[in-house]
């Protein structure tokens, strides 16, 4: 096959669907010739690129055209607006005149599964859209937005989007319960996790990186990551105020779009402190601190974020506090294998309590650090990214046998 994947963002742009984009891609492309359609690198990038109107890049099987979107940095909500504005007005034009036998839209910019669907449409080619977030639900339920004709319309333009995919692509269970009530086929939903490579070996939870960490606090928790608008942030610390008597502290490490108000949130609190990210080769040391790694998404997110950081945590061996809703997945992982324990994410007195259940009780931590270790081999990336490219094959398999001409065999 000959793949078209549609993403703004792919290295050297740093972001999470950047990495994804990347990853999709290359494997993608050991069986079948890919081409990615990204704008000038924006996010974060580590290398920036020069005024042009269009860049390829060819690497074996994979073909990597950028259009000459701007490139401003993200941290102005208007000028990444024009960016993803740029990119779409220079990008659909192209698509179109790419030979593909299938359209991969990923969801950067937001309205990239829209876009993919439409030039799947004129150009008579079927449609995969792989959703990696979940739009407009998430500028609503984080909002940026507010609810309104606007975002009614996108909603519509949206569901058509669905309706026209031939596979919808969704990162957990919760997701694929939101997309099926939105009135898609459930056999055309295929979950396909964020996967990792597991670490055949794990460093010592004594390192000095996570001494470092772990500070003076008795019972350490850490969240490792993006503080973005979907954690249940007040509730997760004022559950740490109502343990701090006990020796329990929270540790932050990264950044993040909510650090100020987190910050604010935690004013006076010396049981929550904060830290900048890591360097990457020291990643397994942080996924090694703490006697519990914190994944929370607060209530009206469930399946709209699926938090990716739990799966190298798992592989790290690290037992998992979840502060979510029952609904999501991180909670139903937790549930189902034991590799955790969960809270209601708008009660501070349950997360406390839940916290002060395993405090003490040092073989029930090590009980469910040994069944997350047990547990990440399920979501070994090579699997999971394999299940993404038999849900493209079986979508090109039932265009042969509707009689279906695909472009790239057209031209």
């Amino acid at each position: 096959m000959h793949i078209l994947l549609l993403n703004e963002y792919f290295p050297p742009d740093t972001s999470a669907t950047a990495k994804a984009a990347a990853q999709v891609a290359e494997a993608l492309a050991v069986n079948h010739r890919v081409t990615v359609l990204a704008g000038r690198p924006s996010y974060d990038p580590s290398e920036r690129h020069p005024h042009y109107l269009l860049r390829r890049e060819v690497r074996g099987n994979l073909t990597v055209e950028r259009v000459g979107s701007t490139a401003y940095p993200r941290f102005q909500m208007r000028r990444r607006v024009a960016n993803y504005l740029s990119y779409l007005a220079l990008a659909v034009p192209r698509a179109l005149t790419i030979p593909s036998d299938i359209v991969l839209a990923m969801t950067d910019p937001p309205i990239e599964g829209i876009a993919g669907a439409l030039v799947a449409r004129l150009s008579g080619r079927p449609f995969v859209y792989n959703i990696r977030d979940m739009y407009p639900d998430m500028a609503v339920g984080g909002s940026i937005v507010r609810p309104g004709s606007f975002t009614a319309r996108w909603e519509a333009m949206h569901r058509w989007a669905l309706r026209t995919a031939a596979r919808v692509i969704v990162l957990g269970e919760d997701m694929r319960d939101r997309i099926v009530a939105k009135g898609v086929d459930p056999s055309r939903v295929v979950i396909s996790r964020d996967g990792i490579l597991i670490p055949d070996s794990l460093p010592s939870p004594d390192n000095p990186v996570a001494r470092e960490i772990r500070g003076d606090f008795r019972f350490a928790l850490v969240h490792a990551g993006n503080l973005g608008f979907y954690g249940a942030w007040q509730t997760l610390i004022s559950a740490v105020r109502l343990q701090e008597s006990e020796g329990v502290g929270l540790v932050f490490i990264g950044e993040g779009a909510m650090k100020p108000q987190i910050e604010a949130m935690a004013a006076g609190c010396r049981a929550v402190r904060f830290r900048p990210f890591r360097p990457a080769s020291e990643i397994p040391l942080v996924l090694s601190s703490g006697d519990m790694h914190v994944v929370t998404v607060k209530r009206g997110l469930e399946g709209v974020v699926v938090p990716s950081k739990l799966y190298p945590t798992l592989a790290a061996g690290r037992p998992i506090l979840g502060v979510a809703p029952e609904e999501s997945d991180v909670v139903r992982i937790i549930r189902r294998s034991g590799c955790g324990i969960a809270a209601n994410p708008d009660d501070p007195a349950s997360v406390a309590e839940a916290i002060g259940g395993v405090l003490h009780d040092s073989e029930h931590l090590q009980t469910m650090a040994r069944r997350a270790r047990e547990i990440s081999f399920s979501y070994d990336r090579v699997k999971q990214l394999a299940i993404l490219s038999e849900a493209l094959e079986e979508t090109a398999r039932e265009t042969t046998l509707l009689g279906g001409k695909s472009r790239s065999t057209i031209a």
